[in-house]
């Protein structure tokens, strides 16, 4: 069920808003990244990016050179292009694939080709079904308690997922750095 504003359109417009919504959104993650990004590599070079481009833009630039960031990376080396489509598929995961392909500098063409195949899906849940979910949740807020119950119970497993996912990370990236700090230097000939 679509909120009410939209309920009066047809689908077929609704859905072509919304994957507007989704090309415009992507388009801004992938430009902020890359522009924002690209200042702050220039800048690494002994200048403090906070007193060069102000403290708003060096916390994205943290943030895009951060572990965040660097998983959406991870992600497009791995599975390549797929990767901006399949984002589109998750929450919060998307912005980091999103932001990742502007720091890698995926060509523009390129990325927005990749990126219209996931606009055109996040349209077609949000468009049928991905509304009733929402007010579902909502409704489960606002109402019966065992609604509430249901969500508490998922927040918790989502919560303890990324807690788990997180000290398993973690523990990986200690292992890998203690690992390299364990190998004897190379012999010079």
């Amino acid at each position: 069920m679509l909120p009410e504003f939209l309920q009066d359109h047809p689908f077929w417009l609704v859905f072509t808003a919304l994957t507007a919504l989704a090309m415009a959104r992507g388009q801004a993650t992938y430009w902020l990244a890359r522009i924002v990004g690209d200042q702050a590599a220039r800048l690494a070079d002994g200048v403090r990016a906070s007193d060069a481009i102000g403290p708003r833009r060096a916390a994205i630039a943290a943030w895009l050179h951060g572990r965040e960031v660097s998983r959406g990376a991870r992600a497009l080396r791995s599975w390549g292009l797929v990767a901006i489509p399949l984002g589109y598929l998750t929450v919060g995961f998307q912005t980091l694939v999103l932001a990742a392909a502007g720091v890698v500098k995926v060509p523009w063409g390129v990325f927005t080709l990749a990126q219209l195949p996931g606009a055109l899906a996040w349209a077609g849940i949000y468009s049928t079904i991905g509304w009733a979910v929402w007010e579902a949740a909502l409704a489960a807020l606002t109402g019966h308690p065992a609604g509430l119950v249901g969500l508490l119970a998922l927040l918790l497993v989502v919560v303890s997922t990324v807690v788990i996912n997180r000290r398993a990370t973690t523990g990986s990236d200690q292992v890998r750095s203690s690992e390299r700090s364990a190998k004897p230097p190379p012999r010079r000939p």
